[in-house]
């Protein structure tokens, strides 16, 4: 497994990172053991970055780590944690809350749910309106040299806020879905890291599976399943999407890969900066995205790609409007 370094300040890290969100029912009901044993292979395989969040089905996903990473040498991997977002009983979201109070009382239960004595890389989910950054990020900076926390990072917020961040404490990354058809990164924000030192943790490389290949025309997204309210994977919108996928699984054939190791080797190809997420929750989607970062793709293929699938080609944006309007960018 190739390495990658997050930025100026931040750690070393595998070149492709696992998501755990979809181990935890966000994309429909998941199977614990396979869940379990996907982590295990993509330790074995030299995955060393692992994605969670402490809202992930109110403390599961963290739990189902800890199980899963329980045994294993500590300083193997490193554990990036997002915090911030409320929640109800039921799958409701209630805003966030990034107060420093909040803050230190949201990392005293992921230590404890993960079994570790700190946090590698702590960030908010999403910009709190009510809380300058500036606070948030103090705040973490205190468990940052309390010893609780290794790393600052930041998820979904622009420019002008990432500048802000990174005068209070060096930022190591910053988390943003950054795929085909989701490219808002690349305007602002991404030249705003590079000048920086900050890197980029890309999350959604397939767009939830949409172009991952796997999807089809008809599939119905089932119960508890997030992307059933998904604009992307709407009646009318999806028809279109997929037609895009089939321009890239042209492209994919010729190259001698899958659509999904397609879409996940053009991301890292975007920058030695750049980290991609995969959200598999079992061994076979495993096993299908780390050929990825052996895909080496030329000027010409990366061409062939563009012309597949053009920058702001997909229809539908990325998330329901609610959840739009608490993102720094937009689609």
């Amino acid at each position: 497994m190739q390495r990658r370094t997050l930025g100026t300040t931040g750690p070393a890290v595998s070149a492709l990172g696992l998501g755990a969100m979809g181990m935890s029912g966000a994309y429909g009901e998941a199977d614990r053991a396979e869940s379990i044993a996907t982590v295990h292979a993509a330790l074995d395989a030299g995955v060393t970055l692992i994605d969670t969040g402490d809202f992930y089905a109110m403390g599961h996903n963290e739990l189902l780590l800890a199980e899963a990473l329980h045994g294993r040498d500590r300083d193997s991997y490193r554990l990036s944690v997002k915090f911030g977002m409320l929640r109800g009983p039921g799958p409701e979201f209630g805003g966030q809350d990034c107060r420093p109070a909040a803050v230190k009382n949201f990392l005293a239960y992921s230590l404890t749910r993960l079994g570790t004595d700190h946090i590698d890389i702590y960030r908010p989910a999403r910009l709190d309106p009510d809380v300058p950054i500036e606070e948030t990020v103090g705040a973490v900076k205190e468990m940052i040299d309390a010893g609780y926390v290794r790393h600052l990072g930041l998820s979904e917020v622009d420019a002008a806020t990432i500048r802000r961040a990174h005068a209070v404490h060096p930022v190591a990354d910053l988390q943003m879905e950054y795929s085909l058809i989701s490219r808002a990164v690349e305007a602002d924000v991404l030249p705003a890291l590079r000048e920086l030192g900050i890197g980029l943790t890309a999350y959604g490389v397939l767009s939830r599976g949409l172009i991952s290949g796997h999807w089809s025309a008809g599939h119905a997204a089932g119960p508890g399943d997030a992307r059933a309210a998904s604009p992307r994977f709407a009646d009318g919108n999806v028809e279109h999407n997929l037609t895009l996928v089939e321009a890239l699984r042209r492209v994919a054939d010729a190259k001698g890969c899958t659509v999904a190791q397609l879409a996940i080797a053009w991301v890292a190809a975007q920058g030695e900066d750049i980290v991609p997420l995969v959200a598999a929750r079992t061994r076979e989607r495993l096993a299908e995205a780390l050929p990825a970062m052996e895909l080496r793709l030329s000027p010409e293929d990366l061409a062939e790609i563009e012309r597949a699938v053009p920058a702001g080609a997909a229809r539908g944006d990325r998330y329901p409007p609610a959840a739009m309007s608490v993102l720094g960018v937009g689609n």
